[in-house]
């Protein structure tokens, strides 16, 4: 090559490189993600909670929700499981009607959870997805992330365009919705939230501002349960988890109380369960709605290393499985410890008390499998909808009973509104009082149909017919749930009039949906005989 070429190609090369190094670190945040509040129905929400309320000389039941975090529905005793033992939520069921076909409005913490507090499909306001803490900056960090960290069943999207910060930090609850605890208050209930929250990060997010009157608790997805000594910690391998080791214990995952940080000492299923029954001693002389969004068993797998060893003893040599089923086992002995608080200040015949599943069992912790359900948390299948519910009013409700119609975490709200003579305002609500469905006034099904949607993921369940969309990965999966439970016989090809009926339902409520406020942040890949199937997140 001559000189004079040498010097040509010289800084063409560095000039190709630039460019290069320009587009590996372009940032992706722009302000297309930007969220408006919606002046206008906040005006409105204000209206009605301001508005003056007649309160009936009837005496009106307290409302308590106790919600397990990622508890399958075979992991407990009462729909099959052998090992884990739970009599407190046993004898729940006893006094109770338990669900057979319960499901939450989401496969996911966040999203269901926006659906149980507001008694809407969640995807009518918006938050089809989780609240993302950070995107991808640009495409270098996605590059080097994608190569050097074991991602478990992750797989992040490959968007170019993404939330800036200030988006980022109005991914929350918004403010014109209506929780059950603003209903609640304005009705003359105390309201108290123990536990995780996981609805908004940013202080406007704070339960304080959705009705509660008091919160302990913390507001990430997850928090550590203990940093102190004799515990078994169990770490799983990928990025998932380490996260949580790296940040369970600061920043959103601090313990609080009322918006201060605080230390917690002890066990934080037992701290919940204790700040709980305080709040019960507090306003036991008035109606009240007691909120419990316990964060076990969800990862990260904490224990005592004596409760461990009670499962090890009866032959649970899985160390994985012992402190996950420990965990059960705490999260059933602090409801037990509610219960019992209720039942010795004789509040039982005045307590409606709901227990459930935010969703179905976290397959990727390996401790769990949901089966014989398919699939599990994240996914549309029966594994990650159908979870434990249980419901229970002393003296009002059936005792020892089981329902086997379909029913959902939507009906909460409508049921807690009706029991204590709430006036509704004139949103679209998605729940039902499941009262007299339950002491047979009515004879009809609760619901026709169940609908779920995120992202390119969607399903829907019409009597025994349930259809399955992943349009990503091109699955069409319709099965009957009458004779095929567990989702393994494939019947679209055989009933294309059903599948077609089917998908126009969907379609008809779609239509009805607001746009997802902000994207998800990649995918939970599940690989089911050979056939890859991603979920949202």
């Amino acid at each position: 090559m001559s000189i004079r070429k040498r010097k040509i190609t010289i800084p063409l090369v560095i000039i190709f490189l630039l460019l290069v190094l320009l587009w590996l670190l372009w940032p992706f945040a722009d302000k297309s993600f930007e969220i408006v509040p919606d002046k206008q129905k906040i005006k409105e929400k204000e209206a009605f909670l301001n508005a003056p309320v007649n309160h009936q000389e009837a005496k009106r039941p307290n409302i308590i929700i106790l919600l397990a975090d990622d508890l399958g529905k075979t992991d407990i005793p009462l729909y099959g499981n052998k090992v884990v033992q739970t009599p407190n939520i046993n004898q729940l069921a006893k006094e109770g009607t338990t669900f057979t076909e319960g499901y939450v409005s989401a496969p996911i913490c966040s999203p269901s959870r926006a659906g149980l507090l507001t008694g809407r499909y969640q995807q009518r306001f918006g938050y089809e997805f989780q609240p993302v803490n950070r995107y991808f900056s640009n495409r270098l960090e996605r590059i080097i992330l994608n190569k050097a960290f074991d991602l478990q069943e992750l797989e992040f999207d490959s968007q170019n365009h993404v939330p800036d910060k200030q988006a980022i930090a109005r991914q929350g609850l918004p403010d014109q919705e209506i929780t059950i605890a603003e209903l609640l208050k304005k009705n003359g209930y105390a309201t108290a939230i123990t536990g995780k929250w996981h609805l908004g990060f940013s202080p406007q997010f704070s339960p304080l501002k959705h009705g509660f009157d008091y919160f302990f608790g913390f507001n990430e997805a997850y928090a550590w349960y203990t940093d102190t000594a004799n515990t078994v910690n169990v770490h799983h391998k990928g990025i998932m988890d380490s996260h949580i080791w790296e940040t369970g214990n600061t920043g959103t995952s601090q313990k609080q109380r009322n918006g201060k940080s605080i230390y917690e000492k002890d066990f934080y299923t037992n701290a919940i369960a204790r700040e709980a029954t305080a709040f019960i001693d507090r306003n036991k002389q008035r109606p009240f709605l007691l909120y419990v969004p316990f964060n076990a068993p969800h990862t990260p797998f904490q224990a005592s290393k004596v409760d461990v060893k009670k499962y090890q003893d009866r032959g649970v040599a899985d160390l994985n499985k012992a402190v996950y089923y420990t965990l059960i086992s705490g999260l059933d002995n602090a409801i037990g410890q509610i219960l019992a608080k209720v039942k010795a200040e004789g509040l039982e015949n005045n307590t409606l008390i709901f227990f459930l599943s935010d969703n179905g069992g976290a397959t990727y912790t390996h401790a769990t499998s949901n089966a014989p359900l398919r699939g599990g948390k994240m996914s549309l299948y029966e594994g990650g909808l159908n979870i434990p519910f249980i419901i229970k009013w002393t003296g009002h409700l059936p005792s020892g009973a089981t329902f086997d119609r379909p029913v959902t975490s939507l009906d909460i709200f409508a049921t807690a509104a009706a029991v204590s003579s709430s006036v509704l305002p004139a949103n679209k609500y998605d729940g039902v009082n499941l009262v007299p469905y339950l002491t047979h006034r009515d004879t009809s099904a609760p619901h026709k149909i169940l609908y779920w949607r995120a992202g390119q993921n969607k399903a829907i369940r019409k009597g025994d017919w349930k259809l399955v969309l992943n349009l990503k990965d091109n699955i069409t999966a319709l099965y009957n749930l009458h004779s095929d439970k567990v989702e393994q016989n494939n019947l679209a090809a055989k009933k294309p009039g059903i599948v077609a009926q089917l998908k126009q339902d969907l379609a008809n409520w779609e239509a009805t949906l607001q746009a997802p406020l902000w994207p998800s942040s990649g995918f939970y890949k599940n690989i089911t005989d050979g056939k890859t199937d991603r979920f949202p997140l």
